[in-house]
């Protein structure tokens, strides 16, 4: 019987060939996140901001179709008693919704 395997992009490449193509000049401060074992979505979200920069626009979708694993989530509320930030202090740190919070740490912390 053959297992649920869910297939994900190959990102490390993705943004290797980005890097090659049409920023070379930022290759050198993506290296360390491209040189990881693996990619968390905390890490992706950090190479994008890095290579394509931050715009109003770009937040608003990039945020409608963002997913997470339950390992990512679990690093964000990590990172909230880590650095002591409340809900909000963290939802506006990872441009989430202080809602979305609220119901992880319901989902994963109780």
């Amino acid at each position: 019987m053959k297992q649920n395997s869910i297939a994900y992009p190959d990102y490390k490449s993705i943004y290797r060939d980005i890097l090659n193509n049409k920023f070379p000049d930022k290759i050198k401060e993506c290296l360390p996140l491209l040189d990881k074992e693996n990619l968390s979505a905390i890490d992706i979200l950090s190479l994008n901001r890095k290579i394509f920069g931050q715009s109003e626009e770009s937040l608003k979708i990039n945020q409608k179709h963002s997913s997470f694993h339950k390992s990512d989530i679990l690093q964000i509320l990590d990172y909230q008693k880590k650095h002591q930030l409340n809900n909000v202090q963290l939802a506006k740190h990872f441009k989430l919704s202080r809602n979305t919070i609220t119901k992880w740490k319901k989902i994963f912390l109780v």
